[in-house]
C-alpha cells in the first residue's frame, strides 16, 4: 500500500464531466450531481483503511452539506481485478450498509480519475455553484484511524464557506490516503 498526499488546490479549475454507472442502477453525469451551491466530488474505495476510518464522518458531513446546497458524488476508480473488495457488487453493499445519500459511481475505465488528476483515496474536489474548484484538502485530521471526535472538520468548514461565498479557503491541508490502484499499462 502506497500512501500519497493530494496536490495543492488549483483554484477555479472547472469540473470535468463524466457519465458513470451508480450503485443505484442509474447512469450519472456531472450535471445530475451538482447542487445549487456546489458539488463535492470524492474518489473513495471500499478497501482503503484511510477511507474506512472516515466513512461515518463522511456520511455525516455530506448530509449536512446537502442542507447547504452542496451535493456530493463518490467515485471508485480502483482496478477491481486486483482488489476484489472494491468490486461493483461490494460497492453496492458498502453504500447500503453506510447509508450513502449520494451517488456512488464506478469508474471502470479509470478515465474519470485520470482526467480529474485523482491520486489517492480519499481525494476530495470541492466545487462552487459555477463548478470551479475551491477545495482540494482533507476531511479532517483522520489518517488510518479516525481523529478525535472534536477534531476540526476541515472539509465541512471549507465547503460551508464555499456555499456562502463561492470561494474556498486559501490554506488547505492535503488529504492523505492509499494510492489509486491503476491497471497495468
Amino acid at each position: 500500500m502506497v500512501s500519497l498526499e493530494t496536490p495543492v488546490c488549483d483554484f477555479d479549475l472547472p469540473a470535468i464531466d463524466f457519465s458513470l454507472p451508480g450503485t443505484d442502477g442509474k447512469i450519472w453525469t456531472l450535471e445530475d450531481c451538482r447542487g445549487e451551491n456546489g458539488l463535492l466530488v470524492m474518489f473513495i474505495c471500499n478497501h482503503c483503511p484511510y477511507v474506512k476510518a472516515i466513512l461515518d464522518r463522511l456520511v455525516r458531513d455530506t448530509n449536512e452539506l446537502k442542507q447547504l446546497g452542496i451535493n456530493t458524488v463518490a467515485i471508485m476508480s480502483n482496478d477491481v481485478a486486483d482488489y476484489e473488495e472494491d468490486s461493483f457488487d461490494n460497492m453496492k453493499l458498502v453504500a447500503k450498509r453506510q447509508g450513502f445519500t449520494f451517488p456512488y459511481l464506478y469508474d471502470e475505465t479509470q478515465q474519470t480519475a485520470q482526467k480529474y488528476g485523482a491520486v489517492c483515496t480519499p481525494d476530495f474536489f470541492g466545487y462552487n455553484k459555477d463548478l470551479q474548484l475551491q477545495y482540494r484538502g482533507r476531511l479532517d485530521a483522520s489518517r488510518k484511524e479516525a481523529a478525535a471526535t472534536d477534531a476540526r472538520r476541515d472539509l465541512f468548514e471549507a465547503m460551508k464557506h464555499v456555499a456562502e461565498t463561492g470561494r474556498g479557503p486559501q490554506n488547505q491541508i492535503p488529504s492523505m490516503g492509499c494510492s489509486i490502484k491503476w491497471r497495468a499499462a
